[in-house]
């Protein structure tokens, strides 16, 4: 690599970079907070151009340019479709699933979502819970986080608290 190539690979990871600034700044920082799968496949899209435009010569960063555009504007129109038809939402995102209720592990749920026990019990304690029956709720997000909602007083949960959580499966078996 001479130092033309150099100065050519460093101007591009510049440009990109700028780039990719600008599109966040027109689209928001939704576009790489914390993931839903479809979130998480426009990264890789992402990262894959950057990637394609920085080690190849024959792309050239206009066309790199398009292509990261594209990419943020379909995920944006996705996201626009998810937060305003049910029918879509329902299609291509999860549902926030239960892993405790009032104290108890729902091992089945745990299962099910490939949550291992070991992985709760960690969050219980990123949550400072000292006491299972602390626990009111435990939530997967659909983002992939554990929501732990807890408190010593035995307060009951606010019913919106749990809005859109699946609660079909409350199964407590091991």
């Amino acid at each position: 690599m001479d130092f033309l190539e150099i100065v050519y690979l460093i101007g591009t990871i510049m440009a990109i970079f700028a780039i990719i600034i600008v599109i966040t700044r027109i689209f928001g920082l939704r576009t790489f907070a914390k993931m839903s799968s479809f979130d998480f496949a426009s990264t890789i899209a992402v990262g894959s151009v950057l990637a394609s435009i920085c080690l190849n010569k024959d792309q050239s960063i206009l066309k790199g340019a398009i292509t990261l555009f594209a990419i943020i504007a379909f995920q944006t129109l996705f996201s626009l479709l998810v937060r305003k038809m049910d029918w879509f939402k329902k299609l291509f995102t999860n549902d926030p699933q239960l892993l405790m209720i009032d104290g108890k592990i729902l091992y089945d749920n745990l299962k099910r979502c490939n949550v291992g026990e070991g992985d709760l019990i960690a969050k219980l304690r990123e949550a400072n819970v000292h006491d299972y029956n602390e626990v009111r709720a435990a939530v997967l997000e659909s983002t992939g986080d554990v929501s732990i909602l807890h408190n010593k007083d035995n307060k009951q949960l606010h019913q919106d608290l749990l809005s859109g959580v699946d609660m079909s499966h409350q199964h407590l078996h091991q």
